[in-house]
């Protein structure tokens, strides 16, 4: 109900996220910054660690994505998974996204990627029934977990094959 309560603001809410820069990560529920990308936690999740992964350019189509962004989105939709693994350890994840009106986007004119952690019987009737959704942890502490869990996996990152 956060969601819908919230105040609207004109502009497209990823676009102020990413020009807000890296001092307001934290408010932000920022997880990185990658150089085409972002991945950051969805402030009105699905389930407990639900991440998005943002190209920085504003765009809406995938098929508009460069080959560039297009490998950085999948790759920060990994890191995502790996770090979520460690700090949350889902049994699976839903990742996905949802183009045009049809298909259920909320944003439509920018591309964003939906990486949701899942659980063994995490399935409810709350959201349809009392339209509320059980979120067993404080956005805030889960971010400092993943980020945490992301300084301890940069120096994994730094020595894989080409270097990333």
């Amino acid at each position: 109900m956060e969601f819908f309560r919230a105040p609207k603001e004109a502009g497209c809410f990823l676009c102020r996220i990413i020009r807000s820069g890296a001092r307001a990560d934290a408010q932000n529920l920022v997880i990185h910054r990658g150089r085409k990308c972002l991945l950051l936690m969805n402030r009105y999740p699905y389930s407990n660690g639900h991440l998005m992964v943002v190209p920085r350019r504003h765009v809406g189509p995938l098929g508009e994505l460069t080959a560039a962004e297009r490998a950085e989105l999948l790759d920060l939709a990994c890191l995502g998974q790996r770090l979520l693994a460690h700090v949350a350890r889902p049994h699976g994840f839903n990742l996905g996204i949802n183009e045009g009106v049809a298909a259920g986007a909320g944003l439509q004119d920018h591309l964003h990627l939906h990486v949701v952690p899942r659980w063994t019987g995490d399935t409810n009737f709350m959201p349809l029934l009392g339209q509320v959704r059980v979120v067993p942890q404080a956005l805030a502490e889960l971010w400092a977990a993943l980020r945490t869990a992301l300084a301890q996996e940069k120096p994994r990152r730094g020595t894989r094959k080409g270097g990333k």
